[in-house]
């Protein structure tokens, strides 16, 4: 997988200002309401290609669009939210965004043991280490966002390296995502980079 977002040179204080006190209503609303619709799509998509895979140790190749899209989808609109983008956030499956670009490449192939594995024990080797490790990463980004958002109204700037870090942070999350949704045989990383 491959996930980098656009570092802007200078943020909108307007825009920053306005996510702030409006966001909720126009973007997050209408948004998530279409989101919480196709994410259920996608977790029913997300049952029928684990027993399809381990019938054919295959993902079927359009659930797995349907689901890379639906992720780049909810992206868009999180680097909104976290005021590491500007403009609104496109509707759509079908729209691209300039300001990232997510990369989840097909997988051939899929095993079905390590499907078994996942589907049992996932939550023991994959969901909890990593989750308590990203609880703490996410107290982290979540500082960092509220200091990123100060930066931004005083100088119109994003410092880098946490840019860099909440990007790290958004980017593992979507690896264990990945793993969890049956989509890679890959173990998560423990890292952001």
């Amino acid at each position: 997988m491959t996930f980098t977002v656009t570092h802007q040179e200078s943020y909108s204080r307007g825009e920053l200002l306005l996510r702030s006190f409006f966001g909720y209503f126009y973007i997050v609303l209408p948004h998530m309401l279409i989101l919480a619709f196709l994410g259920l799509w996608g977790s029913i998509l997300t049952f029928i290609s684990w027993v399809i895979i381990m019938f054919t140790g295959s993902y079927p190749e359009s659930f797995f669009e349907y689901q890379v899209k639906l992720m780049k989808w909810s992206t868009r609109v999180n680097l909104r939210l976290y005021n590491l983008s500007d403009g609104y956030p496109a509707f759509g499956l079908e729209r691209e965004d300039p300001a990232f670009t997510l990369d989840i490449p097909y997988p051939d192939n899929l095993s079905r043991s390590t499907q078994l594995l996942k589907l049992f024990f996932g939550v023991v080797y994959v969901a909890i280490p990593h989750g308590i490790l990203l609880i703490f990463r996410t107290i982290a980004t979540l500082v960092l966002l509220f200091l990123g958002w100060w930066s931004v109204l005083f100088t119109g700037k994003f410092p880098e390296s946490w840019h860099e870090f909440i990007v790290g942070t958004l980017r593992w999350g979507l690896r264990v995502q990945l793993y969890l949704g049956y989509m890679t045989d890959d173990y998560p990383p423990f890292s952001g980079k």
